[in-house]
């Protein structure tokens, strides 16, 4: 979460943008956009340069020793690099980011998913305001500061910059915040090697969280064929994959990922419930949180979908295009909007909750607070945990009502420790067996599959929570018209004793 401190900052650089004549919210984000990809590119270089003197071994740079443009102008790799234009005269500043350092970005990744995002990609700063830039450079340099201690993949900073569009949010998609989506990667476990998608990646949240878990959890077992599938060298197929209809998304998450050491994703543009995709059986892991509103036009939907869960609705058509993607014996953890786990009023809300007891594996649904979305949606959702098999193998579904997930439930979200399920959730999903033995009235147990069968697959929490009624014991009437009585003559005598003290005013 970004902090009010932070949020000031972007908007004092997009109103310096404004007043410089760069007026289209989408150009506002996309130059700003580059800007931070080039100061952060500066900061990998720094790293790359500690590490070379601390091991006293040549490593792989991002600047080369000198560039020639398309115009047969040369300049020192150094000198196209953040640290040492930030500190020019605009006029020098100008000159070098607009005929060097943006050019070279654009070549950065070869033929990779970034190079084609980039493709077309434009400078955006006037030529006759070098000062705007200047001011732009400025902001970004002090904005970038409050994250320099860890990158991140800086989803909050282009959450907010996107709110700020009159669209957003029109079709439901919402960045899913890092916490709650590191929750689930942890519960998947992307391993190695395994093939991960998120079918509507926006800026790459996910695909982010899951390298960051490999990293952490298996850096040290990898093989050099799994290195190059994570970095997606040598030719190697891309462990990482995600699909977007927004050119300006496809540029963040391109630019995301190859901060994170993920140089060549399999990412592109793709309306990936449509016919243009035919993609199965092929990824082990899928991470996503799909659009939770709308509908797409019938004629255009993929057809094998239609087959698994028959509507038009894209919460439905998402989670049917993941059972299609998937490999058997892939894992998704997904969110979904509340509606797809009780909506009755529609056949295909049924059929698609039938799918994933009777022919997958349900494993979990997470029920989550409606404000994990705020200030952005305040829509409530859930996670669901399931295999794809094919052949059943439903066995008891774990349900867990999450209370707090660490922030505050109101548009601000700050944080709040006292009210955080999420290390709850961890543990307890590590040692389910023990689950078997909680009751009812807790905020986790296992339902077994037959009694969600019973239940008209309904997978609403409170058709399984057991409600603990007290029993209180009141005194006899004749006790309670006692009392009541002896209340009354209180009162006749406290009136009296008042008007006497007021002389028989009264």
């Amino acid at each position: 979460m970004i902090t009010g401190s932070t949020k000031n900052k972007v908007d004092a650089i997009w109103q310096k943008m404004w007043e410089g004549g760069i007026t289209n919210p989408l150009d506002v984000i996309t130059n700003i956009t580059y800007l931070m990809f080039m100061r952060q590119l500066d900061e990998k270089e720094l790293a790359t340069e500690r590490m070379e003197a601390m091991l006293g071994e040549v490593q792989d740079h991002i600047f080369p020793e000198s560039y020639v443009n398309d115009h047969n102008e040369e300049i020192s790799g150094r000198d196209m690099r953040w640290s040492s234009f930030k500190d020019k005269r605009a006029e020098d500043m100008y000159r070098i980011v607009d005929r060097f350092a943006f050019p070279f970005i654009k070549t950065l990744g070869d033929e990779s998913a970034y190079s084609r995002a980039m493709a077309n990609a434009t400078f955006g700063f006037p030529a006759g305001k070098p000062a705007l830039l200047e001011k732009a450079v400025t902001g970004v340099d002090e904005l970038l500061r409050d994250f320099d201690e860890h990158i991140g993949d800086l989803g909050d900073l282009y959450e907010y910059m996107l709110s700020k569009l009159s669209t957003a949010g029109t079709n439901g998609q919402f960045r899913t915040p890092q916490h709650i989506r590191d929750m689930m990667v942890k519960m998947v476990d992307p391993k190695p090697g395994e093939l991960i998608c998120d079918p509507a990646c926006g800026t790459a949240g996910f695909l982010i969280s899951a390298a960051e878990h490999i990293r952490a959890k298996y850096e040290s077992g990898m093989t050099a064929e799994q290195w190059d599938a994570f970095t997606g060298a040598n030719g190697a197929a891309p462990q990482f994959s995600g699909f977007e209809m927004d050119q300006t998304m496809l540029r963040i998450s391109a630019m995301n990922l190859m901060l994170h050491e993920v140089d060549a994703p399999d990412v592109r543009y793709l309306d990936s419930v449509s016919q243009k995709n035919g993609i199965s059986n092929k990824f082990d892991v899928i991470l996503a949180n799909p659009p939770f509103t709308g509908s797409v036009d019938v004629e255009d939907i993929d057809k094998g979908l239609r087959s698994i869960v028959d509507t038009k609705q894209t919460e439905l058509l998402f989670v049917a295009l993941f059972l299609r993607m998937l490999k058997m014996g892939g894992r998704c953890a997904c969110i979904v909007p509340n509606g797809v786990l009780f909506r009755s009023n529609s056949k295909a809300y049924g059929q698609l909750r039938r799918e994933l007891v009777d022919n997958q594996r349900l494993e979990a649904i997470i029920y989550m607070p409606s404000g994990v979305f705020k200030p952005y949606s305040g829509v409530s959702t859930a996670i669901l945990v399931f295999t794809k098999t094919n052949a059943g193998g439903t066995d008891n579904v774990w349900m867990y009502n999450m209370e707090g997930d660490g922030f505050t439930l109101d548009d601000k979200r700050d944080a709040d420790d006292k009210h955080n399920d999420i290390p709850d959730i961890l543990e307890r999903w590590a040692n389910l067996d023990a689950e078997a033995e909680r009751e009812r009235t807790e905020k986790s147990f296992l339902v077994p599959k037959q009694e969600i069968v019973d239940n008209d697959y309904d997978f609403s929490f409170n058709k399984y929570t057991k409600t603990e009624y007290e029993r209180i014991e009141y005194p006899p009437t004749e006790e309670i018209l006692a009392d009541l009585e002896d209340l009354n003559a209180q009162m006749t005598a406290s009136l009296a004793e008042l008007k006497k003290m007021l002389g028989g005013e009264l």
